[in-house]
């Protein structure tokens, strides 16, 4: 068999096609896309041509590709004991779990413990499981837009229907709209609504007729809320402020848990260590992974509220992933929250995040096909529309990513590209989530390749 670096392009994608599974992952490109190499905020394809990415692997590499740190903690990691069984303690572990409890302690004032496992979808079914455990109650809210994973568990509280269409699901979650504000579910305002969503939510409550309460009791059968506080996978969707401060009013005075699902938005995405904490409110459990490990290694975990993850209460064997709490990830893990605490991300990622944002206001000044710009931190969006400013268009976003993948941008005298990924309701917003590394030359740049892009392809 031919060794991989002496593979072509073409041919590395013939042998993908006809021994990989197609349900694993969707190809945007036909062909689809092959790189050879990563650095920094950078990827580089066949000819070495270097993409800028401002997508990082979903927002995986957060301290970006070959992070220094990390990966030498990992090759340190794997010279002395790469494998150990989860029945027995590794110190990384320990060690890892008590950095996690301890911010979050300092965040909340609560006192917790941490459950590792292999993902984030994972992570979601542990939660899932904690909170039907703690009530003896099995029934969920989500919200329209949530994205939590693709396993039947989580895709019962993911609102894509065709992620359960092939499959069944068990109880479906109640979705409940998404304060989406430029696209507001019932119509309304932003500035003149007061909060219309959570009222609605509220009146579920009203009386037993509404399905949600028995009023005798004052006993709901939902046990909790899955909410992203920014939504991913719908379009980087930033709520207003106060909006998740009166949904915790509601949830808390019926007894309904609330679950923060950082699993693309934790660890300095948004500025804060979880993005929740942007808006004020005290999650009972929080769910995290992909960049735990700067994308080296599938780890992900919940934290919990002490009271609902005592070991009396959510005893030895209640859930389990071999590779869980493995030394290799729980190392790479320790190296990334050690990392954190000696530098500010919070003030590094906000100026890096504003000097972004007003780019691609710029750009929203230029073109009339970008209907909203927004971002908290360095999870930013850009809603392509028609020339009304308004309409979706899908086609046209559809062009800038494909165009931006095919290296023929110009940048300092160089051939380059440029990576996005797509969202939305409509699937028609790049959202941008770049390497909190990234450099403000690197900024420039994308915003530079962002300007060649839509006028080539709005021309």
């Amino acid at each position: 068999m031919l060794k991989l670096d002496t593979l072509s392009d073409k041919e590395i994608i013939k042998i993908d096609d006809q021994y990989c599974s197609h349900g694993d992952t969707v190809h945007y490109l036909n062909p689809p896309k092959v790189f050879r190499r990563s650095e920094g905020s950078f990827i580089y394809d066949e000819n070495d041509t270097e993409y800028l990415d401002i997508q990082m692997w979903y927002s995986a590499c957060n301290f970006g590709y070959r992070n220094e740190r990390v990966n030498n903690a990992v090759i340190d990691q794997m010279s002395f004991m790469p494998q150990l069984a989860s029945q027995f303690i590794n110190k990384d572990r320990s060690l890892l779990a008590q950095k996690i409890c301890l911010a979050n302690e300092k965040r909340f004032g609560e006192k917790g413990r941490v459950h590792f496992n292999v993902g984030g979808t994972c992570a979601v079914e542990d939660a899932i499981k904690l909170v039907r455990n703690h009530t003896g109650k099995n029934l969920l809210f989500s919200y329209m837009g949530g994205y939590h994973g693709r396993t039947l568990g989580a895709s019962a509280i993911t609102s894509s229907y065709r992620y359960r269409r092939r499959y069944g699901h068990f109880d479906r979650a109640h979705y409940t709209p998404f304060p989406y504000c430029y696209r507001c579910y019932y119509g309304k305002q932003k500035e003149t609504c007061d909060f219309y969503c959570v009222n609605q939510f509220e009146r579920l409550f009203e009386n037993e007729y509404n399905a949600m309460i028995d009023i005798k009791t004052g006993e709901t059968e939902f046990v909790a809320l899955f909410a992203e506080p920014i939504q991913g996978t719908a379009g980087y969707i930033i709520p207003p402020q106060g909006y998740f401060k009166k949904m915790k009013k509601v949830l808390d005075q019926f007894n309904i848990l609330l679950v923060s699902d950082e699993v693309q938005m934790g660890f300095y995405r948004t500025g804060k260590l979880w993005s929740i904490e942007n808006f004020g409110v005290t999650p009972d459990i929080v769910t995290f992974g992909k960049s735990l490990t700067n994308g080296l290694n599938p780890l992900s975990g919940v934290w919990a509220k002490a009271h609902l993850i005592t070991p009396e209460k959510f005893p030895p064997g209640s859930t389990h992933a071999t590779f869980s709490s493995n030394p290799i990830g729980t190392r790479a893990g320790l190296e990334v929250m050690t990392m954190l605490e000696e530098v500010d991300h919070e003030i590094m990622v906000r100026a890096k995040g504003a000097r972004f944002l007003e780019g691609l206001q710029h750009l929203k000044a230029k073109y009339k096909h970008i209907g909203d710009v927004d971002g908290m931190g360095l999870a930013l969006r850009l809603e392509i529309t028609e020339a009304d400013g308004f309409t979706p268009s899908k086609k046209l976003c559809d062009q800038i990513v494909d165009e931006g993948l095919t290296g023929t941008l110009q940048y300092n005298g160089k051939k380059c590209g440029l990576v996005l990924d797509v969202g939305g309701y409509y699937k028609n917003v790049l959202t941008l989530a770049p390497s909190l590394y990234i450099t403000n030359e690197e900024i420039d740049m994308a915003i530079n390749l962002l300007d060649q892009l839509f006028k080539r392809c709005t021309a």
